[in-house]
């Protein structure tokens, strides 16, 4: 018989199997719209260079000049990046080799034992969710076409 634990883990999995299922759909929509793909990134630009972001200074225009400096910014070069990606037709998985390649370079790589990994993943992962969320809400609070 399985634990309640074994159950609860498989539910999770589950659960963000299909939260990505979900997300590479609307993504695969809205990178198929030429439209759609320069609003997004006409918006994103936007609220980055107006300074409307919610994050201590503009980091968007920093020069990343040397690699604890860039460590400390993982999670900005990721935007920046997948930003650059950013045009009509994009295949999604572009993308998503972008995330794999940073968090590579910056999270896994860097880690020289198991704690210090999972430390330095859940930092990255807790400022991701911080920065998205100041994206989501500098889009919301300036009426963005493309939010939602």
């Amino acid at each position: 018989s399985f634990s309640l634990t074994e159950v609860t883990v498989f539910i999770k999995r589950l659960r963000r199997k299909t939260d990505l299922s979900n997300m590479a759909k609307t993504m695969r929509t809205v990178l198929n719209s030429n439209s759609k793909v320069t609003v997004l990134r006409s918006d994103l630009h936007a609220v980055i260079d107006q300074g409307f972001l919610d994050v201590p200074g503009n980091l968007f225009q920093k020069k990343f000049r040397d690699r604890e400096e860039l460590q400390n910014d993982i999670e900005l070069k990721c935007l920046n990046d997948l930003m650059s990606l950013l045009a009509p037709s994009t295949d999604i998985r572009v993308l998503l080799n972008c995330v794999s390649s940073n968090l590579q370079a910056f999270v896994i790589q860097p880690s020289r034992s198991k704690e210090e990994f999972r430390k330095v993943a859940s930092d990255f992962q807790l400022r991701w969710n911080f920065l998205l969320s100041a994206v989501s809400k500098a889009m919301t609070l300036n009426y963005a076409d493309s939010f939602g």
